[in-house]
């Protein structure tokens, strides 16, 4: 009866090293989620980002095109693939200035294909046609992959977040991972006039 209370001690003591060792594995799991999903996101948008260079190439060379729109285009995708991050670093601010590259290579792209419908030779040429239709598909894979991104990325920060995880997390190196937002603006309709 005298080691009672040191069996107890190492009971205990045992308890919370598996559950430290258990916290630690599942977390390590969570992050190899987003860090997978993370790859099928920066996939979606370097397919859209090739497709758009074919695209650009097309426009050049089928009409005598505005080149302040195309060199728009250009330069927006040029930062958009070179705006990376580690998968091993999605703060916040590193997914903020991500999308942020992006949205503006979304925003220099839509112009494009608005300014095309004043040409309707280019409509006509066979590459703008195959592009036209994969873009949309194109658009919802990154939607859907960003979807799926903040899926992984909730159920990862919210493991973190929960007692008495949290006062595991910090010392195993462990950090809060950025969500995609919905760009601004994108909550009011536009507006479309006949007139």
């Amino acid at each position: 009866m005298k080691n009672l209370p040191l069996i107890i001690t190492l009971g205990v003591v045992a308890l919370l090293v598996f559950w430290g060792i258990g916290f630690y594995n599942g977390t390590i799991g969570l992050d190899e989620d987003v860090k997978k999903q993370w790859s099928n996101v920066e996939n979606a948008y370097q397919l859209r980002a090739d497709k758009t260079k074919n695209l650009v190439e097309i426009v050049k060379g089928a009409a005598n095109f505005e080149q302040e729109t195309l060199t728009q285009v250009i330069e927006a995708r040029s930062k958009a693939t070179s705006t990376t991050i580690d998968a091993g670093d999605l703060s916040p601010e590193k997914i903020q200035a991500f999308q942020q590259a992006q949205d503006q290579f979304s925003s220099a792209l839509s112009r494009l294909l608005v300014t095309v419908e004043r040409y309707p030779e280019l409509k006509a040429v066979k590459g703008f046609q195959d592009f036209q239709t994969q873009y949309e598909g194109m658009e919802n894979r990154i939607g859907v992959e960003r979807r799926k991104y903040n899926e992984v990325a909730r159920d990862f920060n919210s493991r973190i977040k929960r007692f008495p995880g949290n006062l595991l997390a910090g010392m195993f190196g462990f950090s809060e991972k950025g969500y995609f937002e919905a760009s601004e603006g994108s909550e009011q309709a536009p507006d479309i006039s006949f007139e």
